[in-house]
């Protein structure tokens, strides 16, 4: 079951005390504890930012880590997690790039014995836990705020992802944001593949084909930067809106009179923490260990963006 989400504060404390016990228990073992990270990409800020974070955290408690790129390629992936398993880890923290195609290689991992535990997105099959952003409140908010930057009227469409849990949920909560209001008409819904130049070249086909449209949804700020491109060349009044809270995304939207409006922020540095310290937690038999730690959302519009950051 889910627990209450916790403030970051709390949350970081239960992760100090996971890894306190680690240390003492690993100080009276032969060998420090062996981490595997499965990325789903590191061509994305997002991620390396997970990394560093991961890197420091596996630092401070004398853990090996090894870390891998499936570069949005799930039978690299699953490849990815079987040479890990090889490796005799203990905790695979996984962060797949497809929910459903990663099953076979969490169930490799549960017959090795190996505590595994999903980050950012939900991955098939029996895994520990899982944490995670409450993304449907991310597209929902993003989205509310459209409507309410277009007064509740006009054309909205949709840049899609990958097929992962997190990526679906956005787009649902967008439309539920979106249907609260009868004056918004989604007019398409395309997949932007959470690339910059393919969501470019996306949203400029989306422009010629509706020449009324209004506003954007992206479901990644990588995704939206391509998109802002295409908005600008167009010369027309389009508003846009996505997720993540990427540096790059956070200064578009500092710019006067830019059409990027606003981001539903995650934080990576928190879920891949929170990630290890509920690995850590699984693997030393703690019975009181949540399933899933759900992480907020916070909307960053321009007045926000300046203070905002990783």
């Amino acid at each position: 079951m889910p627990v209450t989400p916790l403030k970051h504060s709390a949350m970081l404390s239960g992760l100090a005390l996971a890894c306190s016990l680690t240390a003492a228990s690993a100080s009276a073992a032969d060998e420090p504890l062996k981490i595997g990270m499965s990325f789903q990409e590191l061509n994305n800020q997002y991620f390396v930012t997970m990394q560093e974070a991961l890197e420091e955290a596996a630092s401070s408690i004398g853990a090996e880590l090894i870390i891998t790129d499936a570069r949005h390629d799930v039978a690299k992936q699953v490849n990815d997690v079987e040479d890990l398993i090889q490796r005799d880890i203990d905790i695979l923290l996984l962060n797949p790039t497809d929910s459903v195609g990663v099953e076979t290689a969490v169930l490799s991992a549960q017959e090795a014995g190996v505590t595994t535990i999903a980050i950012d997105a939900q991955a098939n099959g029996p895994i520990d836990g899982f944490v995670g952003s409450k993304n449907y409140d991310a597209g929902y908010k993003a989205c509310e705020y459209l409507a309410d930057a277009l007064g509740g009227e006009g054309q909205v469409a949709l840049l899609d992802g990958i097929p992962v849990v997190p990526i679906l949920q956005r787009i649902e909560g967008c439309e539920a944001a979106l249907g609260e209001h009868e004056g918004i008409e989604i007019v398409g819904k395309q997949n932007g593949r959470q690339e910059r130049t393919h969501a470019m070249t996306v949203t400029e086909n989306l422009i010629q084909a509706n020449p009324e449209l209004d506003g954007v949804f992206s479901v990644n700020d990588i995704g939206s930067l391509g998109a802002l491109i295409a908005i600008d060349s167009s010369g027309r009044d389009i508003k846009l809106v996505s997720v993540d809270g990427h540096p790059e995304a956070i200064a578009a939207i500092q710019q006067p009179d830019s059409a990027f409006i606003a981001t539903s922020a995650q934080y990576p540095r928190d879920m891949v923490r929170l990630g290890l310290g509920l690995g850590l937690a699984k693997h030393w038999g703690a019975s009181t260990a949540p399933a899933e730690i759900p992480i907020d959302i916070e909307l960053i519009d321009r007045e926000k963006a300046a203070d905002f950051s990783w």
